[in-house]
């Protein structure tokens, strides 16, 4: 009995892909106090409206992972099929039944801090289910729109703190184009499912060298904001990690016009996990 709890804990666990939120509430903690904030850490951290708005977010987006991977079930066994087996120990009823309990908890956790807050998350809810059930088939328009409902929780702290200092942008604008990368190489890892069940990605329609080239040139367009983070804005020993993610970048560039199957497109979906992940801890190196 306890061993079948702990396989269907271990199996929501990863449907709901707990260490992605837990990456996304962190990395939300460490904007409020290093960047969005003027407030003493101590302060920050024991917010009880600041927790409610991270709390609210990690439910909404654990409750997108859920209907996401329910539209994605077929396309999954083929890209994902060890994940798909660890995500089959828990029903799809349970799964559905979990998808509104969670997002139900996430209105009335936000309702704690404002009624504007219930209507941000009401609609990143349902944006995120209409991403799932129509979006991420439309032909680019799908990687678009992942990528900015994956920075749509930390624009809630923004609001919060009411800080839109352009540095802000400028950071959103590099995480953005970075999340947007993986979604293409997500897309090319995926190419074999997409095939299989019609999906109009870019791979599928263009080619995967057209989508090396498309991502090359988003590479490229990193180099922007880096630019003016580097050159405009006091950011202290972050600068060191800017020019630690140039040179990383540009040896990813190199691996991915090598890169020829399925292996080498999750190879470099971790390392852009990789960089995001160290981009999150290197806030902290921000002086405000």
């Amino acid at each position: 009995m306890r061993r079948t709890t702990l396989l269907k804990l271990i199996g929501i666990f990863s449907v709901v892909r707990g260490y992605n939120i837990m990456i996304v509430c962190l990395a939300q903690y460490l904007a409020a106090i290093f960047v969005l904030s003027h407030k003493p850490w101590r302060e920050v951290i024991f917010d009880d409206s600041l927790l409610m708005l991270v709390i609210a977010g990690a439910l909404a987006i654990a409750g997108g992972y859920i209907i996401n991977g329910f539209y994605d079930k077929e396309k999954d066994l083929i890209n994902k099929p060890n994940k798909t087996m660890i995500d089959h120990l828990v029903s799809q009823n349970t799964k559905l039944t979990l998808y509104f309990l969670l997002n139900f908890l996430s209105v009335i956790v936000a309702s704690y801090v404002s009624f504007r807050a219930v209507i941000f998350f009401s609609g990143y809810i349902f944006t995120m289910w209409l991403y799932s059930h129509r979006i991420k088939k439309l032909l680019f328009f799908g990687n678009l729109t992942s990528a900015v409902l994956a920075i749509i929780p930390f624009f809630a702290i923004f609001v919060y703190y009411r800080n839109f200092e352009a540095i802000i942008f400028v950071h959103a604008l590099l995480i953005f184009l970075l999340i947007l990368i993986k979604e293409f190489i997500k897309d090319l890892q995926n190419i074999k499912g997409d095939l299989a069940h019609n999906y109009a990605t870019i791979p599928v329609v263009y080619g995967e060298s057209f989508s090396k080239k498309l991502i090359t040139l988003s590479v490229v367009l990193c180099a922007l904001p880096i630019y003016v983070l580097l050159n405009y804005f006091s950011i202290g020993n972050l600068t060191y990690f800017l020019w630690f993610m140039l040179i990383y970048l540009c040896i990813f560039v190199c691996l991915l016009w090598r890169s020829k199957d399925q292996k080498h497109y999750a190879l470099l979906h971790n390392m852009l996990k990789l960089i995001l992940v160290a981009g999150i801890f290197s806030v902290a190196l921000t002086v405000k």
